[in-house]
């Protein structure tokens, strides 16, 4: 089956859209687990545990993983490790490097790290993504139109009437040969998550910036996924994992991802019973 395909099964077993992403900042994380390598992975073991019946992937971001050093790298090898097999774990590096560089981190992150997909950085065009698309069985999802304000210094720049994002919508689309290929387009521009919805076909979107950057969580639903028609993952973080600082954590972010299923498919059954396809 392919890096899509295995995405879209997830979806369809947990009747679920959401990713939490995996992003153990200490200061937020409850005190008495923020201090150790172990207090992190029981933190953060606890949230797998109480949501993976509720989810269809995890996103650890390596940053987190990397300012602890040796033991961060090992931390993050454990915490991939007790992820569900069935449940795809998406490494956010934002990778972008000439060819022979990627070629050694897609080894790293899908054989050392045991990743099925990660993200990376168009800029530097097809040779820096190709390593990664060598492994067929697994994926990658591309930065299109990121979620934060800077995004407007280049990715909305015009080349011939046209902004910068839509061509790498475009591209991730004629290159997506054997479904392993997504986009990732920040909730913050909803107008700009359905024009590239429009011309991205089949390849799904990886939607952050919903909860505390602003997002509607609702239009980055409709909008992403074509009123159900196409797959998209809407990625939660701060707003699940940090929902409570009690040690009912764990409990706390398992109703808050139940809550946000709720609405995600209340807008469903409305779109069905409306008319809209699903």
């Amino acid at each position: 089956m392919s890096a899509a395909g295995e995405l879209k099964r997830v979806q369809e077993k947990n009747k679920s859209m959401l990713c939490i992403g995996l992003d153990l900042d200490r200061k937020k994380v409850p005190t008495q687990y923020a201090t150790t390598i172990k207090g992190l992975y029981d933190f953060t073991t606890r949230i797998i545990e109480a949501t993976a019946d509720l989810v269809c992937a995890y996103k650890p971001n390596i940053a987190f993983f990397e300012e602890l050093g040796p033991e961060g790298f090992s931390l993050l090898e454990k915490i991939v490790a007790k992820i569900p097999d069935e449940i795809p774990v998406i490494l956010d590096g934002k990778f972008g490097d000439i060819g022979n560089t990627a070629a050694h981190y897609a080894t790293a992150m899908f054989e050392r790290f045991g990743a099925d997909w990660v993200t990376v950085n168009p800029y530097m065009g097809y040779d820096s993504i190709r390593p990664f698309l060598e492994y067929k069985d697994k994926g990658a999802f591309v930065l299109c139109l990121t979620s934060n304000p800077g995004s407007r210094d280049f990715q909305f720049l015009h080349v011939l009437n046209k902004p910068v994002y839509m061509y790498v919508a475009e591209k991730v689309a004629y290159w997506d040969k054997e479904q392993n290929l997504g986009l990732v387009v920040g909730a913050t521009h909803p107008e700009q998550l359905t024009e590239i919805r429009k011309v991205a076909g089949e390849v799904p979107i990886l939607i952050p910036g919903v909860g505390v950057q602003g997002g509607s969580l609702e239009q980055a639903v409709i909008n992403g996924t074509d009123n159900f028609k196409r797959m998209a993952l809407i990625n939660v973080s701060r707003t699940v994992l940090y929902a409570s600082s009690e040690e009912d954590f764990d409990k706390v972010a398992r109703a808050e991802v139940e809550k946000l299923n709720g609405v995600i498919n209340g807008l469903r059954v409305g779109g069905a019973q409306s008319g809209v396809a699903s």
